[in-house]
């Protein structure tokens, strides 16, 4: 597996981590035996790098990770980079985001509680709130650099010009994005501020949240899924749309004697050396294409024919709808 590092001055990771949402039952219902054996994969083919949140599956994911983690005992804890996230939270009224120090600490110590650690690897701030300068968060993510409870910090969904900020006051180790074939973008300065300032862009939801795969989620399925029945590029006349683009993406990968998910990785993992893609799943099977794009070596007629089928902005939809929008910053 390639490595990867995780900040200027961390440690080596691999080069494709695991998005941890899909160990919840977000993408649909699965059993804490195929998220371990989902574990056990990654160890047996070198996948080192976990991202998690508390949010996912209310501390669901972190629970299977923890399980995980004491059922195999040291040498798991050793092999794996555990990422974390905090500062979504609800009440009442419903979901807000709070990026107090007293919230972001007091559940870290819960996820670390869950995930059965000392420490983590990785904490970030999930989304900005931004009654909080970023400069105050970054200071609040450092003191817990110093309290020994994570080892680095990172940001979610930020703006280049919000990471510059950030960096100033402690260094960035990650920024968390959605990047992908199918949203580009990341490519309007936030790629190229995270190389700059020696920052993974840590990339959720790499194959397009199963467009970019030789199987697509079917009507049936979509319908259960209210995250993606209600987003833009999932709603009609936009779905359909999407899917005949991206048949010929599937086409090209058949051609090539590869899955589309691999290809889709292997794309990502040549746009630049400090891009980690975690990938979610709930299937062995899947999983073991996904990291078979690490050994896809594309040449530049590849790319070419990839960019012909599809070029920045092919997609039709945002990527969010208005609610989704909330929380996320927005650049160019």
């Amino acid at each position: 597996m390639q490595q990867r590092k995780i900040g200027k001055d961390g440690p080596l990771s691999s080069a494709i981590g695991i998005g941890a949402m899909s160990f919840c039952n977000f993408y649909g219902p699965t059993e804490v035996s195929a998220s371990h054996a989902v574990l056990d994969a990654a160890m047996a083919l070198g996948v080192s790098h976990i991202d998690t949140s508390n949010v996912y599956g209310f501390g669901e994911s972190e629970d299977r990770i923890g399980s995980f983690l004491k059922s195999r005992g040291q040498t798991a804890r050793e092999h794996f980079s555990i990422a974390t996230k905090a500062g979504i939270t609800r009440n009442a009224q419903g979901r807000y985001f709070d990026n107090s120090a007293r919230h972001l600490e007091a559940e870290l110590d819960k996820s670390l509680r869950r995930l059965g650690v000392d420490c983590v690897d990785l904490f970030y701030v999930h989304r900005r709130n931004k009654d909080v300068e970023i400069e105050e968060v970054t200071q609040s993510l450092a003191d817990l650099v110093k309290k020994g409870k994570t080892r680095s910090i990172g940001f979610s969904e930020i703006a280049p010009s919000s990471l510059r900020r950030a960096h100033k006051i402690h260094p960035i180790a990650a920024v968390q994005s959605e990047y992908s074939l199918w949203t580009r973008s990341p490519e309007m300065g936030l790629i190229q501020t995270c190389a700059e300032l020696g920052t993974a862009l840590v990339a959720f939801s790499p194959v397009g949240r199963s467009m970019l795969t030789d199987h697509p989620i079917s009507d049936a399925k979509l319908e259960t899924l209210p995250f993606l029945a209600g987003n833009p590029r999932f709603m009609a006349p936009n779905r359909a749309a999407n899917l005949r683009i991206t048949d010929q993406f599937r086409a090209l990968a058949a051609d090539m004697n590869v899955t589309a998910a691999a290809l889709a990785i292997a794309w990502l993992l040549q746009s630049g050396n400090h891009i980690v893609p975690i990938p979610g799943t709930r299937s062995v099977t899947h999983f073991k294409e996904l990291v078979q794009g690490a050994d896809i070596m594309l040449l530049s007629d590849d790319l070419a024919a990839i960019n012909k089928i599809l070029p920045i902005g092919w997609a039709h939809g945002d990527r969010y709808s208005a609610d989704q929008w909330i929380g996320p910053e927005r650049y160019c």
